[in-house]
């Protein structure tokens, strides 16, 4: 697991790039989302788990109180690489027991999604791994997943449940996701997804399985603090647009707040699923140009998740030029499961999201982090390099910024700085 070197302040020193994304705490949009704040030749002074002083390194090593203390501050040489804040991967499914290989082999005889999923496959295949798996294998899973996100620069991760369909083991998941997030020196936040599909069990009786997530198990999560987030599958074959409003009904009813997957394979109308103010709407593969007009009036985040599209063998991604174009803020993620996107790697993401939707290297860096951290209402801490934010920084081992999504499948994070600490793979 990661370990940390404990020192009371640290300095980045020699960076060559460092990629601030400094301003407003508020998601960037259309033009403004090209915006990094881009220093070069820079430092990054860190205490105190957050960030004391970003510039350029001229102007750090010419403060008073740096200077008077230098020898106090533990120095890392960045050697003219490139820096830029912890990624925060907004949408993951790490509380799974077992990868799905024979939808794998599949969908690679032509199988469609709908198609495995009749015949047995897709998420209800993962609910048996996870319903006879114990929490701390799931938590050993979940935590092995974290690692291999925080080794190529993540330091956020949004965890949901989802593969138990149960009371019992939608909150043996998500005490699974609590256990991993102790040993685990970024910041994890858990989102319940009970309502992902109907399980076996209630075949025939949807809007009983609906009930039952609204009046027993929100609640019941919600009391036991086990969850920020509550998540609907808002899609032919999962839960109708009415059954999503309920769910989010009674989400906002307990104090949590509400997200959902929506548009990936069918369009569904936004205006009553936005009406409740959730922080994201996540795939939107298919969306109405006037819920498009809808997003950008507003402050939820669409989360674009290219992995998916790629692992599915599907022709069309997201159209995030639409999206940036007509000012809805946009956010990546990496859709982590283990049926249509088991990759931990968000540069990666920002690889696909240049050369499959467009978006431009600052584009995708932005929403990779500041607007990210806007979906799960975390930008006034994380997301951007700035005094008096959280200190998670990430060290590529690349001279130009745009490097990261240019080498993709490479693993060319060198360093994490995680609440001002320096994380090694142990």
């Amino acid at each position: 697991m990661p370990k940390t070197q404990k020192s009371p302040y640290l300095l980045l020193a020699n960076i060559g790039q460092l990629l601030t994304l400094r301003g407003e705490a508020a998601p960037r949009r259309g033009r403004n989302l090209q915006e990094i704040g881009l220093i070069e030749n820079a430092a990054v002074l860190c205490g105190g788990g957050k960030i004391l002083l970003a510039g350029t390194q001229r102007e750090l090593l010419r403060d008073p109180w740096l200077r008077a203390n230098r020898r106090k501050i533990k120095e890392l040489d960045c050697r003219g690489h490139v820096v830029l804040p912890g990624f925060i991967d907004c949408h993951t499914h790490p509380a799974f027991a077992a990868p799905r290989l024979v939808d794998f082999e599949k969908r690679i005889s032509g199988a469609g999604y709908e198609e495995i999923a009749a015949a047995g496959g897709g998420i209800r295949s993962s609910v048996a791994g996870v319903r006879k798996a114990t929490r701390a294998q799931l938590s050993e899973n979940i935590l092995t997943a974290l690692n291999a996100m925080l080794k190529q620069g993540t330091s956020v991760v949004e965890s949901k449940s989802g593969y138990g369909l149960s009371a019992k083991d939608e909150v043996k998941s998500l005490e699974a996701v609590r256990e991993a997030a102790r040993h685990w020196p970024g910041m994890v936040v858990p989102t319940l997804l009970a309502a992902h599909v109907v399980p076996a069990e209630f075949a025939g009786r949807e809007e009983e399985y609906v009930k039952k997530v609204c009046t027993e198990m929100i609640p019941l999560v919600a009391r036991r603090k086990l969850a920020r987030y509550v998540d609907v599958f808002c899609e032919r074959g999962a839960f109708t647009l009415e059954q999503s409003e309920r769910i989010f009904a009674a989400a906002r009813a307990n104090g949590l707040g509400t997200r959902a997957h929506v548009g990936q394979f069918t369009a569904a109308r936004l205006g009553g699923l936005l009406a409740h103010r959730p922080a994201s709407l996540d795939h939107l593969d298919c969306v109405h140009p006037r819920d498009i007009s809808l997003l950008a009036r507003g402050d939820t985040v669409a989360v674009l998740l290219p992995g998916a599209n790629y692992f599915l063998g599907h022709r069309d991604f997201p159209d995030a030029r639409r999206l940036i174009d007509a000012g809805a803020p946009v956010a990546l993620a990496t859709d982590y499961n283990p049926g249509t996107s088991p990759t931990p790697s968000m540069a990666f993401v920002l690889s696909l999201a240049c050369t499959h939707m467009k978006m431009t290297p600052a584009e995708a860096i932005a929403a990779a982090t500041l607007n990210a951290a806007c979906a799960l209402g975390l930008q006034q801490r994380k997301g951007s390099v700035e005094a008096g934010k959280d200190a998670d920084l990430a060290i590529f081992g690349v001279k130009d910024y745009r490097e990261i999504a240019y080498w993709f499948a490479w693993d060319r994070c060198d360093e994490m700085v995680v609440a001002g600490q320096m994380c090694s793979q142990a």
